[in-house]
């Protein structure tokens, strides 16, 4: 089997996986393949799959698994994946984590990390329920750790800050909800195979997540 970089990033919404990408891709020079990104990657290509998913998002619908794993392989199959990858968004399910073991399997190739951001649910409700983005530029703030000078106005444009209708108190409960019924089974699932390193990000700053995970990357993995 391979022994690239090959990483899946898992965390609740607000658990700052974002952040930590950004970071990963840059130091280790993998591309960041999100399931989001790639979907409407391959819409604007025109792919077969990308029709097919197009025709489930414009109806909104969930893009079947199918869909999505046939375009996830097909973006790990491209030049810029094979020293190396980080997924984000992808697996979301077991279903899902045993379609990319077939994916990497029929390509000589194995996950070597998994990395878990933790962070308590109370402080996720307040990170995502306290955001805000300006209607004019889009410019994000949020209201404990980066508030406007003058509340409800944007600094930069002077636009009027609201609140993302997936942000509000009672969608991120339901949003959390979601997350670990469908994607907490995956952190067991990968337990077991030792690949799994949990990054407490509750509390902290991202430099301080970022050194624990950067040693989780350089760390040896079971062969």
């Amino acid at each position: 089997m391979s022994a690239g970089l090959n990483v899946v990033l898992l965390g609740a919404p607000g658990a700052g996986k974002g952040t930590q990408a950004e970071r990963i891709v840059s130091e280790f020079d993998v591309p960041h393949i999100s399931t989001g990104d790639i979907l409407r990657a391959a819409v604007a290509a025109g792919t077969e799959l990308g029709r097919t998913a197009q025709r489930h998002m414009e109806a909104g619908e969930l893009v079947p698994d199918e869909v999505v794993i046939g375009i996830v392989g097909d973006r790990l199959a491209e030049p810029d994946a094979a020293a190396g990858f980080l997924l984000d968004g992808f697996p979301r399910t077991i279903d899902q984590a045993r379609a990319l073991d077939d994916i990497l399997a029929e390509a000589g190739r194995d996950l070597s990390h998994v990395i878990v951001l933790d962070v308590p649910e109370q402080e996720l409700i307040e990170r995502l329920s306290g955001r805000r983005m300006c209607r004019g530029c889009g410019k994000g703030y949020h209201l404990t750790f980066d508030p406007p000078v003058d509340e409800g106005v944007c600094d930069a444009c002077g636009g009027e800050l609201y609140q993302r209708a997936d942000d509000n108190e009672e969608t991120v409960r339901n949003r959390l909800v979601v997350y670990r019924r469908q994607t907490e089974p995956l952190v067991e699932y990968y337990t077991g195979r030792g690949l799994v390193s949990t990054i407490s990000g509750g509390g902290r700053l991202p430099d301080e997540v970022w050194t624990d995970v950067r040693a989780a990357l350089a760390a040896d993995r079971p062969a």
